[in-house]
């Protein structure tokens, strides 16, 4: 079986690190800590397990910031090594009951799949993305699929799964679509977070995979008054508009974009960047940079919120702003059960109609076989610049008719399949 290993070597993190910080971070990313192997199938953790074969495997900001040498420390204790990644997956079953069903893999590895009973009270309660045991139990630590050693994950030939993290795919939903399941997840959990009300004013900074499902899930769940979308690229602007975004900016145009957009005014020697005396009522951070951190802190309007989407890494920060506004940040990670109006909804449930009613397929713009995963990499490292938002890895066949023509705008990239 082959896998993607990401194993303990600090001297290939820290080439790795030094080569982000010298060629600048995204565009001289080397895949030194990745090594494709071939091993032997993982032994099912338990009776309540399965064997996943993974048809498509998106490559996530957080896997290149893995890659990269990034990532915080903070992970360290949550993760075992050598792990494979990939958290955004549609596969097969292989085996038992569910043998052939297609599924797309919910990753947390909360206290059900870790067999802990009773179940902290964040599992209880439905929040599995604040599970309190996700180095316990009969897994070696990992705070999801893609990052503990005893699961595997998506960038390799299988992986094992537990029953509560298999979602079966709708037959009319092709495999690039059920892939953006996962991420879409993230983006509604983000959006209801954010508790936008009607008529507020909201801004979504960065339109990669991430910042695009927001979007979207802010426009199919929520009733903002005006969205501002915040992109680097033209195929970001161009999909940011189609999903939903009333105006769309480049970077440097923000500050004057939510100033106009709330008759703010900008205050005189604020510096850079910019003080505005208002500004937007809700900030989604799809990126977590320090820049992109401070620029939120600059044009949400004091008592607003920033919700901070994109994982962050170690940010240098001046948070004076965040005092004396009284602004609000919280961080939305993954998943678990929502409150809607119609009552508790796993979100997953809801990222299946998010991504039919969106059509968030389109955003699929690469697929790559495993053994060119240094060149998917690097693709995925710089998507804007080459016109593209997400890119995957093609490993295996599916059952669904959609997967053997896919979307018409994805990149002509030889796979194995």
């Amino acid at each position: 079986m082959r896998e993607i290993l990401v194993e303990r070597s600090l001297a290939r993190f820290a080439a790795a690190r030094a080569a982000s910080v010298v060629a600048g971070a995204g565009s001289g990313i080397t895949v030194g800590p990745l090594r494709l192997a071939d091993r032997e199938p993982r032994a099912l953790p338990g009776p309540d397990w399965h064997r996943v074969s993974p048809v498509l495997a998106g490559i996530c900001g957080s896997d290149l910031a893995t890659v990269d040498g990034a990532s915080s420390r903070y992970f360290e204790s949550i993760v075992s090594f050598p792990f494979v990644l990939g958290h955004e997956i549609v596969g097969t079953v292989g085996g038992g009951r569910l043998a052939g069903s297609r599924v797309v893999v919910e990753p947390v590895l909360g206290c059900v799949a870790r067999a802990i009973e009773p179940p902290c009270p964040a599992c209880a309660a439905g929040r599995k993305g604040a599970c309190e045991r996700i180095a316990f139990g009969h897994l070696k630590p990992g705070l999801q699929t893609g990052f503990c050693a005893d699961t595997g994950g998506g960038w390799s030939d299988g992986l094992v799964a537990h029953t509560s993290q298999l979602h079966a795919v709708p037959a009319e939903l092709s495999d690039e679509a059920a892939v953006m399941v996962e991420p879409a997840a993230c983006a509604i959990h983000a959006a209801l977070l954010g508790a936008v009300v009607p008529g507020e004013r909201v801004v979504v900074l960065g339109s990669g995979t991430l910042g695009l499902a927001t979007l979207a899930a802010l426009r199919h769940y929520g009733q903002p008054a005006v969205v501002v979308a915040v992109a680097k690229h033209p195929v970001q602007r161009d999909l940011a508009e189609q999903l939903g975004a009333d105006q769309v900016v480049r970077p440097e145009e923000l500050e004057r974009a939510v100033r106009r957009l709330t008759g703010s005014l900008g205050l005189a020697g604020g510096g850079s960047p910019s003080r505005l005396t208002g500004g937007a009522d809700v900030v989604f951070d799809c990126v977590g940079s320090s820049s992109s951190i401070a620029s939120s802190l600059a044009v949400v309007r004091p008592g607003g919120r920033v919700v901070l989407v994109g994982m962050p890494g170690t940010v240098r920060l001046d948070l004076a702003p965040l005092w004396q506004r009284e602004i609000a940040l919280v961080g939305a990670y993954a998943y678990g059960t929502e409150q809607t109006p119609d009552g508790p909804r796993s979100t997953f449930d809801l990222a299946f109609e998010l991504v039919a009613a969106a059509r968030l397929e389109r955003l699929v713009s690469a697929r790559y076989p495993l053994e060119r995963y240094e060149e998917a990499v690097r693709h995925a490292a710089n998507a804007g610049r080459r016109g593209a938002v997400k890119v995957v890895f093609a490993i295996g066949r599916s059952s669904s008719p959609a997967w053997r023509s896919g979307p018409p705008n994805t990149e002509s990239v030889e796979t194995n399949a």
